[in-house]
């Protein structure tokens, strides 16, 4: 299967996975909806769990067709793109986080210069500076310019949640467009595979959230954190992270992984992106939400974009970092 993969053009290789991806998205999103028409009159935990059902499905109908929007637009297209995706995010992000007068400078420069240069960091390839510029050079920039907005009114609280923010939305996000980026020998001569990585990223993290939720509705096990999410628990997560650890292994060819090597990367991928998920679950719960964009209605002009893609922006950069690492590029 991954030698057949292998001998195929790149073109060949996105027409099959456009059959398989989008065919199997359509398959689970109709079978969705009968369990829906079925289960109406059900109980509401049941209900809630069909919804994060529906809500996981339509985040990756959103991640593989931005996929393939930025497999075809290339990659300077795709990394403004993912850079977009960002600043929406971080807007929904910081809209639900009590903002005072003090804090304007410091959104200023989250919005307008840290997010631009992250981005403009990964289109230059300087993936070193990347790894450190928000973590160190941001993390010291914020407070001090809120600082001289002379406001100490909670002050620690404040740059907390802006400095969160830019981690997870801006940081986070922007290791998946660096994956089109990196130069891997097995490449040489045909670098637009490299988009394969960010499929094979977005495919096993949403594949092992949705198996995650349907394993729980069909186990029906205690959730081991009841007060953060109903459907996660550790048999659930575990079984989850196993099949889609195979897939991934499965995907090899479409990769510069072997077999093992691609099981081991989805691994790190799905612990990753689904223990992210239920940490923005916990601060959803500490805003007193269940959704970033409530019932589908939009809140912040992103219409629940963090929703979509809170899981990818804790995947990314531990997936990218363990590349990176790996075959020492």
């Amino acid at each position: 299967m991954n030698t057949f993969l292998r001998n195929l053009s790149a073109p060949q290789q996105v027409g099959l996975l456009f059959v398989l991806v989008f065919g199997l998205l359509a398959i689970l999103s109709t079978a969705a909806l009968v369990m829906s028409l079925r289960d109406r009159h059900e109980d509401d935990l049941h209900s809630q769990n069909l919804k994060e059902l529906n809500g996981l499905l339509r985040t990756s109908w959103l991640m593989c067709t931005v996929f393939w929007i930025g497999w075809t637009l290339g990659e300077t297209v795709a990394t403004v793109l993912f850079g977009l995706v960002a600043f929406f995010a971080l807007r929904e992000f910081i809209t639900l986080s009590p903002t005072r007068q003090g804090d304007h400078r410091s959104l200023v420069l989250a919005f307008f210069v840290v997010l631009p240069l992250q981005f403009a960091l990964v289109i230059t390839r300087h993936f070193d500076l990347v790894t450190v510029f928000i973590p160190v050079y941001v993390f010291l920039a914020i407070p001090v310019v809120s600082a001289l907005a002379d406001d100490p009114h909670r002050f620690l609280e404040r740059n907390a949640k802006l400095q969160w923010g830019i981690m997870v939305c801006v940081y986070g996000m922007s290791h998946v467009p660096a994956l089109l980026l990196l130069k891997f020998p097995q490449y040489v001569g045909n670098e637009g595979k490299n988009a394969f990585l960010v499929f094979f990223l977005v495919f096993v993290v949403q594949g092992g959230m949705i198996v995650q939720h349907l394993v729980s509705r069909k186990l029906q096990r205690q959730p081991s954190a009841p007060h953060i999410s109903k459907s996660f628990n550790w048999s659930s997560w575990l079984i989850a992270v196993i099949v889609a650890s195979l897939v991934g292994g499965l995907m090899a060819g479409l990769t510069p992984f072997k077999p093992a090597q691609a099981v081991a990367m989805a691994f790190i991928a799905c612990v990753s992106g689904s223990l992210g998920h239920l940490v923005m679950k916990a601060l959803k719960r500490d805003r007193g939400i269940t959704n970033w964009g409530a019932e589908g209605r939009s809140i912040t002009g992103a219409s629940g974009l963090l929703d979509r893609v809170d899981a990818l922006c804790f995947a990314a950069p531990v997936f990218f970092h363990s590349v990176r690492w790996y075959f020492g590029l």
